[in-house]
């Protein structure tokens, strides 16, 4: 049946196509969710309604300790490594002492990171559950359309790789000992007694790789986030565009338009590869939609002038909603963006200066090579995705003028002029609202930690001339 409910966030058995539109997805966010949980970033889980108040109780009580544990491992590490610092900063050996940073860096963005998400978990499942109730799973019925499953694909494929992809790198910095077949530990920091005696070494090394493992964790779950987040408010813009594109579409179709006129207009919006205006979606992909069983299965609902006004209704129902959650994007990830921001500009710094400067050693080069790279790709993650919030946001109006609005204009005239004004409010993720994450970001990001990097090389060369 084709009416206002193609916009899918009603009824999740209304598809346009079984495989093109597969159907509705109920939680966009089971993997993360689970991760989330897994790795004690949820100190108040919601339990089953049905397990006893005392089973509850135990449940809610386990999980604030296993929090707690997390926070404790990544804190303590992070201790450790300050007083590595402390300790070889009178040798002047620049490669010991940037180590040494560089891990007490990592552990304690691990800890912030992850008392940050204990904190916000309530606030992120509402967050969660409000998108997963409202999002629209594909556009206005019309003579084209898009379906937003492919970004939830998108993003789970995304999740699933990027966190393995993190795990690997933190987990083979753990296990190197034991593929070396050496009995130390894979974290070189102080301990407060003889961390490889044989009563206490097993213990230790089991401590630091979890500590690796939460470091892992916890630089994948915020990337995996923050990008699935973006994939599906553009893959809502991407809804909202075609749904405007198919605006006189929607009203000739559902007014009982004969299926010749509406596949002129089909091959009309639906253009060739070669002549289709490029980047009109950012996640998506349009397609045509099979007018003989749309039109047979939709009933005439009005004039076409009140139609057209009640889709453009929920276009702007469907705008608000997104611009809710950009706004609430910004308030979730700026405080985290600014620390991850500054933890990356010195982290960066560190890792190309212990590359360039430091041991030859094979293991040791490839470790280092993979923490380069995962900090890079992390940083391009979050400024790419900020760039196209912002770039791809401020187009409803360019979406809006491939429609044939211009017929029914002088029913909806005010309620065109107040659209287009809002539309022209572009989303923007900032980093304590200091500054944008976007592309002028990562070029700053970059240029600070060479600029970093170039003084921690004048210091060695510096240390390296006879007589000083």
């Amino acid at each position: 049946m084709a009416s206002l409910q193609f916009h899918g966030n009603f009824d999740a058995d209304i598809r346009y196509d079984n495989s093109l539109d597969p159907a509705r997805e109920s939680n966009l966010f089971r993997l993360l969710m689970g991760m989330q949980l897994a790795m004690g970033m949820k100190p108040s889980p919601r339990l089953p309604k049905w397990w006893p108040k005392w089973v509850q109780m135990v449940g809610k009580l386990l999980a604030k300790v296993y929090c707690s544990m997390v926070i404790f491992t990544s804190l303590h590490l992070g201790v450790l490594f300050t007083k590595t610092t402390l300790d070889v900063l009178p040798t002047g050996e620049l490669q010991a002492i940037t180590d040494a940073l560089t891990m007490t860096i990592i552990y304690f963005f691990t800890g912030y990171g992850t008392i940050y998400w204990c904190l916000r978990s309530r606030r992120l499942l509402a967050y969660m559950e409000h998108i997963n109730r409202e999002y629209r799973h594909h556009s206005l019925a019309g003579v084209t359309f898009v379906s937003s499953h492919a970004a939830f694909r998108k993003s789970w494929n995304f999740t699933a790789v990027w966190m393995m992809a993190c795990l690997l790198g933190v987990i083979s910095w753990g296990v190197s000992p034991l593929m070396l077949g050496i009995r130390m530990l894979p974290l070189q920091c102080w301990y407060p007694f003889d961390a490889l005696a044989p009563v206490t070494y097993s213990a230790v090394y089991a401590t630091q790789l979890f500590g690796q493992v939460l470091v892992g964790v916890t630089f994948g779950f915020g990337g995996s986030l923050f990008v699935t987040l973006s994939l599906l408010l553009l893959a809502q813009f991407d809804v909202l565009y075609c749904s405007l594109k198919n605006m006189d579409a929607h009203a000739k179709l559902l007014a009982g338009e004969p299926v010749n006129g509406l596949s002129l207009l089909q091959d009309e919006l639906l253009l060739k590869d070669s002549t289709r205006e490029l980047n009109q979606y950012a996640v998506l992909k349009e397609h045509p939609t099979d007018l003989l069983i749309m039109s047979s299965g939709s009933r005439c609902l009005g004039r076409r002038g009140n139609v057209f006004h009640s889709a453009l209704v929920e276009c702007v129902r469907l705008h608000r909603f997104i611009l809710h959650c950009a706004v609430e994007l910004e308030n979730l990830f700026s405080p985290y963006c600014l620390v991850k921001s500054l933890q990356i500009t010195f982290q960066l710094c560190l890792l190309v200066f212990v590359g360039v400067s430091g041991t030859r050693e094979v293991l040791r080069i490839v470790n280092q090579l993979q923490y380069l790279g995962l900090t890079l790709f992390e940083l391009l993650m979050f400024t790419y995705c900020g760039e196209m919030l912002s770039r791809h946001s401020i187009r409803s109006g360019d979406a809006f003028w491939r429609g044939s609005w211009w017929k029914h204009a002088h029913l909806i005239r005010q309620d065109i002029l107040i659209f287009l004004v809002n539309s022209r409010r572009a989303v923007h993720v900032s980093a304590g609202k200091f500054y944008v994450m976007d592309v002028n970001r990562l070029r700053s990001v970059i240029t600070q930690a060479f600029s970093f990097l170039t003084l921690l090389q004048k210091l060695a060369a510096k240390k390296a001339e006879p007589g000083l």
